[in-house]
């Protein structure tokens, strides 16, 4: 599973944020080449910066591991 974040304030390069859809739930993708194409759709500007080196990095894909159900036994 992969998830998107997102840096709001350029100048304070620690603070990340999970983007959410307008159910508010986090956006999770089975696939990173899904979780990148949705990234491109909702932070357009912010992407193509990134791919031209115009900024500093504000948008990432990172892969979230799941639930090991051994950990409960």
């Amino acid at each position: 599973m992969y998830k998107l974040q997102v840096q709001d304030d350029e100048k304070d390069e620690r603070i990340w944020h999970d983007v959410k859809g307008p159910d508010g739930k986090l956006l999770l993708f089975a696939e990173e080449e899904e979780a990148r194409a949705k990234l491109h759709e909702l932070f357009p500007v912010l992407w193509g910066l990134e791919k031209y080196h115009a900024g500093p990095k504000r948008t990432r894909v990172l892969r979230v591991y799941g639930h090991d159900d051994e950990d409960d036994e």
